[in-house]
């Protein structure tokens, strides 16, 4: 058979590739998995609860409605429209809610909804590593915005163009985007006609509480944004793959085609899962951001002082955005990001992600994803990085 030449081209996922060093290991240290950004700790006791019952049932097996469970429309809008109008600016509808297979495929089937082979993307650098696989896989382009600048947005946009893509807080990044800076890209993509894609996976981890934007007060936003979310680190339910496109009733309409081929609907039992958390599990679900939040601080203050030489960018939500010293204009003898990699594997137990994998060039960056670790780990951690410095 024939391979399309464009899948052939794009690299396997970064999670597989930074963990085939594990298997090379032989002795040392315990591993420190700061590779995947996915809870290592069990969901609520009232969602696990919950998923008992509803597999139980005669109907837990059988399709969700397509456009999404009632119970989970109802109580995401519900939080929504809590969480961005606080004042009562904001009424966020059913209609304008689909419950998809997690984000990525809220993300996937979006873009495949509003640009076709040839049509370009602006993304800003760093990316999350899926969106760009996916947009080279569609046969659409990638446009490298290498500064959260939107001057320099403005100057990629052509007749080519569909949409800008913002991921806030960032993967890998851990950076959170002012709402003011939001609104200027949103202006930007209303001026041109162009869709502006935010994906909030990462919301409810950010240090504030103030909504992260205010798009949704605006009159008619529906025709411009496309607000993707997910309940896979929020619930601590990964595998049951629910997330959420917030946009227009109308185009809901035609992602639903999308879905209908890839998946026919989003898996009821994680739309049981998500909806049951958003009413039952609040408490819950605070105190693990709080947890997280702590390990943010510890790894922040650890981070400062640049253990082994490796220097912290930013930092939130799940990942630190490290810089390593093995560049040209580093104090050590340079070396490919991947080879950083392979090092912090098999000489220190450490399992990351390179930067090449959210970066078009190898810039010597590494994401590390320190929100399951103790603090006494995160010691560790920067401990390891100082005999990596220390031996080079």
């Amino acid at each position: 058979m024939r391979l399309l030449p464009r899948t052939l081209d794009v690299p396997t996922s970064p999670i597989a590739d930074a963990h085939r060093w594990v298997t090379e290991r032989s002795g040392g240290p315990p591993l420190l998995d700061l590779s995947q950004a996915a809870p290592a700790y069990p969901t609520a006791p009232v969602i696990a609860e919950h998923i008992a019952r509803v597999a139980a049932d005669g109907d837990g097996g059988r399709y969700a409605p397509p456009p999404g469970l009632p119970v989970l429309l109802d109580a995401f809008s519900d939080e929504l429209t809590r969480s961005y109008g606080p004042d009562g600016t904001v009424s966020i509808s059913d209609e304008q809610i689909l419950p998809t297979g997690g984000c990525n495929q809220a993300f996937c089937t979006a873009v495949s909804t509003i640009a076709e082979p040839g049509s370009e993307v602006i993304v800003p650098v760093p990316y999350y590593f899926n969106h760009d696989m996916w947009l080279k896989l569609d046969g659409i382009v990638p446009r490298y915005l290498h500064q959260l600048d939107v001057d320099q947005a403005e100057q990629l946009v052509n007749e080519q163009t569909r949409a800008l893509v913002l991921v806030t807080p960032g993967n890998p990044s851990g950076a959170t985007m002012e709402p003011e800076l939001i609104h200027q890209f949103y202006l930007l993509c209303r001026r041109h006609d162009l869709a502006l894609i935010i994906d909030e996976t990462y919301r409810n981890f950010r240090t504030v509480t103030d909504p992260p934007h205010r798009l949704f007060a605006e009159p008619d936003w529906d025709d411009t944004v496309i607000s993707l979310h997910s309940f896979s680190k929020d619930l601590a339910i990964p595998g049951y793959r629910v997330g959420a496109i917030v946009s227009s009733e109308a185009f809901k309409v035609e992602v639903l085609k999308f879905v209908d081929c890839v998946q026919i609907c989003a898996p009821r039992i994680g739309q049981e899962a998500t909806a049951i958390g958003l009413n039952q599990a609040r408490d819950w679900r605070q105190e693990q951001v709080d947890r997280i939040n702590l390990a943010l601080d510890h790894f922040t203050q650890v981070m400062a002082r640049q253990p082994g030489a490796f220097s912290l960018a930013s930092a939130g939500a799940y990942f630190g955005w490290v810089r390593h010293p093995f560049t040209i204009d580093g104090p050590f003898e340079p070396l490919p990001t991947d080879e950083v990699i392979r090092r912090l594997v098999l000489d220190h137990g450490i399992v990351a992600i390179p930067g090449t994998a959210f970066t078009p060039s190898d810039e010597g960056w590494i994401r590390f994803s320190y929100a399951n670790l103790e603090p006494a780990e995160i010691d560790e951690f920067a401990q390891r990085l100082d005999r990596m410095g220390s031996k080079s």
